[in-house]
């Protein structure tokens, strides 16, 4: 929260430790008055550093000393400054220190956790913070003032930017997420000291950023901490009802979980298993989703009341399952062994939901002690265990799959709104668990499709893939993946990834990687048809061909024309080019100049490069069209409303941004444009052999009957053209109706056999190509 600072500042010193810390001047009239006030704060100070010094004692003296110097500091920094509830501000980098040092992060991060508003409140400079405490501390608090700049009232794009900044900030160094982690449990914890009017804002930014955010990283304590913040300032009134209910609900239960403690503690005592029970209680917000979501009342809710099986190694999960399925029934389809098959954020449990006593639903969660300890503190399990077991592999790989995932994503999407939306859905929890042939388990987001696993991977295979199995049959790309699927993907040689992915695809990485694909075949495209369309309007000016690279000039010649055009190199003139974003005539005289300038320097040969003046004329009389073959894949489109194919008449139009869109000559949009921007077309013709099919319309009358579209269908199958797409009206029944068809032909020829054969067709009256007009 930022503070309030008092002003004007008494004159005071920061004491540090020993002394009268900084942190609260006084405008008192009073000397007096202002001596109190002022001891008042030293003593609030004071006893908050006290406290967090004595969860301070894994560290050592020396880095004790260090976190000492950090305080210091900090408080000289806040002087003068207040918090909402009066305190001196100082009072919440102490706090967050201490939520730090519950985690035993190391004295970086804690002096981090003490300077973390330094220089967004105070004025202090990185370059100060590098001399005082070193580089690693500095990088920590520049970081959090990044963080700190996240505004979501604010125009999406700076939320965002800002939002980026957060992510990749943590992807570095995750001590920086734990710091804001920690740093927004102590505001929520203190937000009824800010004004209602913030309320709002703030915790709606908790629930949708920072706690999914705690829980991909397995802080399932804070994760669980932020959500009941926030679900309490957000909905008031409704969190005190759902509090009354829940606490109506647990004076009626109390001797019925009583006994099933007892009775459970009496099965494992005859089954000489040690265990650490403790009693689990669905959190109000957690209650409030599900009664939401599935439209229950709150009696309704069958698993508010649970318990942990605390046991000392992995085997004696599986034997304390055993005993509590003796004891008690286990009821069908709710068990999970998250052991096995752990949770992305690294959660290991063993869950089974029994009938207990007056037929009551409790839920049981069996894991060792050290699963308990990552299932509650996630990444920060690393620091909690490292000074034990330094080479412990627990929670070492806690998250790692996600913050790798976000520099992926970062990497190959440098626009903020889509890095934004790209990694969104990879907050939320829900998980799917599927197998690769190999039998390795790949964890996905609830409702990922088979493309999703194949991007997950990797990238070569999403690229490439054309086909699916699903436990051994053949699956469409866009099927969902239930948890248990065993999933194999069929791969082409070539990589071409389909634009229509975006529309189901669910994860970030697989949206990231399709999007840089189709980008970069684009760009690649553009090019090309640039240098054609380039080459073309050059020769038109009498120039043959381009200045070889090797060729004397040649560099300072492209230099002077990008100096013209004002691009950045000559891949991106000619990707402009090719999007119709600049008019190649223009560029082609502006470098048929520079050519004549370089010839008379005697730097490029005029033989080499000009045409001789018969042929100049012989091109002025028919400029070469450009040939287009349906290879040209993103840089050339063929207009829907005319659909052309090969053995058409056809023109080509250089739309704004839009690439090469081709017409037929006899199109009604390509009149209409060529009226209104002549300059824009250019010569296209037909390549004498076309790479593919091309889609055409044909509409088709019938009497309509029972059968006639099977037959219809049958006929254009024997004429060997494709249906793409049928539209049957909105009209209802009708005797003779219309039916319009895409048809995928090679050309001319072929759609008039296609045509003909439906014409011959019982029930056809007539067939014809639809009309563009």
């Amino acid at each position: 929260m930022p503070p309030t600072t008092v002003a004007p500042p008494a004159p005071a010193t920061a004491a540090g430790l020993g002394g009268l810390p900084a942190g609260l001047s006084s405008s008192a009239a009073d000397p007096t008055v202002a001596q109190t006030v002022n001891a008042a704060a030293a003593n609030a100070a004071a006893a908050s550093f006290a406290n967090l010094t004595a969860k301070l004692d894994y560290l050592s003296p020396a880095d004790l000393e260090q976190v000492r110097q950090a305080y210091r500091f900090a408080d000289e920094a806040h002087l003068g400054q207040l918090r909402n509830s009066g305190e001196p501000y100082i009072t919440h980098p102490i706090a967050v220190a201490g939520l730090c040092a519950e985690w035993k992060l190391d004295a970086q991060a804690l002096m981090a956790a003490l300077l973390h508003d330094a220089i967004e409140d105070c004025g202090v400079t990185k370059p100060e913070l590098i001399e005082r405490f070193g580089a690693p501390v500095a990088e920590l608090v520049d970081g959090l003032t990044k963080l700190d700049k996240l505004q979501f009232s604010t125009r999406e794009e700076n939320q965002a930017e800002s939002f980026r900044k957060m992510l990749l900030a943590m992807a570095r160094d995750v001590r920086v997420i734990l710091i804001k982690l920690a740093d927004r449990s102590h505001n929520m914890r203190t937000l009824d000291d800010v004004p209602r009017a913030k309320w709002a804002r703030i915790s709606s930014e908790t629930l949708e950023i920072y706690a999914p955010i705690a829980y991909r990283l397995g802080l399932n304590q804070t994760y669980r901490e932020l959500q009941e913040l926030s679900f309490s300032h957000l909905r008031p009134w409704r969190h005190a009802v759902l509090a009354k209910a829940l606490e109506r609900a647990r004076s009626r239960r109390r001797d019925l979980i009583g006994k099933v403690q007892k009775e459970v503690e009496i099965a494992f005592e005859g089954a000489h298993i040690p265990v650490r029970l403790a009693g689990r209680e669905k959190t109000l917000y957690s209650i409030y989703k599900k009664m939401d979501e599935k439209h229950l009342s709150f009696a309704q809710i069958s698993d508010m009341y649970g318990f942990r099986v605390i046991v000392p190694n992995l085997t004696d999960c599986y034997t304390a399952l055993g005993v509590l399925h003796q004891l008690y029934k286990p009821v069908p389809g709710r068990f999970k062994d998250l052991i096995a098959i752990p949770k992305a954020n690294g959660y290991q449990s063993l869950h089974t939901m029994l009938v207990g006593p007056s037929a009551v639903h409790v839920e049981f969660q069996i894991r060792t002690e050290a699963m308990h300890v990552v299932a509650e503190s996630g990444v920060a399990a690393h620091w909690l265990y490292k000074a034990n077991e330094p080479d412990s592999p627990i929670a070492a790989r806690l998250g790692a799959q996600w913050l790798q995932s976000l520099l992926d994503i970062q990497n190959e999407t440098r626009d903020a709104a889509e890095f934004l939306d790209h990694v969104k859905v990879d907050l939320f929890p829900e998980s799917v668990y599927v197998f690769t042939p190999k039998s390795k388990i790949i964890s996905l987001p609830r409702g990922a499709t088979v493309v999703d696993f194949a991007y997950a991977i990797h990238s070569d295979v999403g690229d490439r893939a054309v086909a699916a199995r699903i436990n051994g049959e053949q699956v469409p790309l866009r099927t969902e993946l239930q948890s248990g699927d065993a999933v194999e993907i069929v791969t082409a040689t070539v990589p071409a990834p389909n634009p229509a992915w975006l529309s189901f695809v669910r994860t970030g990485r697989a949206r990231s990687k399709i999007r840089h694909h189709l980008k970069t075949l684009a760009q690649a495209d553009s090019e090309k048809l640039g240098e054609k369309l380039l080459l073309q309007a050059l020769r038109a000016e009498g120039v043959e061909r381009f200045p070889a690279d090797d060729e004397a000039g040649s560099t300072a010649l492209w230099s002077k024309l990008l100096h013209f055009t004002g691009n950045r190199s000559r891949a991106e003139l000619l990707e402009d080019i090719g999007l119709g974003k600049r008019v190649a005539d223009i560029v082609a005289k502006r470098l048929a100049i520079l050519i004549a300038e370089g010839m008379e320097g005697a730097k490029i040969r005029p033989d080499a490069i000009r045409v001789s003046q018969e042929q100049f004329l012989r091109r002025q009389e028919r400029q070469a069209p450009i040939t287009v073959d349906g290879s040209e894949s993103a840089s050339v489109r063929y207009a829907p409303c005319c659909r052309p194919i090969p053995g058409d008449a056809i023109v080509g139009y250089l739309g704004r941004g839009e690439g090469l869109v081709v017409h037929t000559a006899d199109c009604a949009t390509a009149r209409k444009l060529l009226n209104k921007d002549s300059d824009r077309f250019i010569g296209v013709e037909w390549s004498d052999e076309p790479t593919r099919p091309f889609q055409t319309a044909i509409v088709v009358t019938l009497n309509n009957g029972k059968g006639v579209l099977a037959r219809v269908a049958s006929a254009l199958a024997g004429a060997e053209a494709d249906i793409v797409h049928i539209d049957m009206g909105q009209e209802g029944p009708q005797e003779v109706t219309d039916l319009r068809f895409i048809i995928a032909v090679r050309d001319r020829v072929h759609l008039a056999a296609a045509l003909r054969a439906l014409k011959r067709t019982p029930a056809v009256l007539r067939a014809r190509r639809a009309s563009s007009s």
